[in-house]
């Protein structure tokens, strides 16, 4: 399983990353620290639920206008 966080202090980002270090079944593949790297990955998992969507694998929910 994959898991993308977003840690939003970077007060606290030092000690969750020690914390998640002392896990022998987690293993830390990257850190992006970068926001443009951050925004690319995030628009990369849309097109991933887009594939996915169009093989008939997931639902996707409709958009709402209020």
């Amino acid at each position: 399983m994959k898991v993308v966080l977003h840690i939003k202090e970077e007060v606290n980002e030092t000690e969750f990353m020690e914390i998640i270090g002392k896990l022998d079944y987690v293993e830390v593949m990257m850190q992006v620290k970068d926001q443009k790297t951050s925004q690319f990955i995030s628009d990369l998992e849309s097109f991933s639920n887009i594939r996915e969507y169009e093989n008939e694998k997931k639902q996707l929910k409709s958009a709402k206008i209020y």
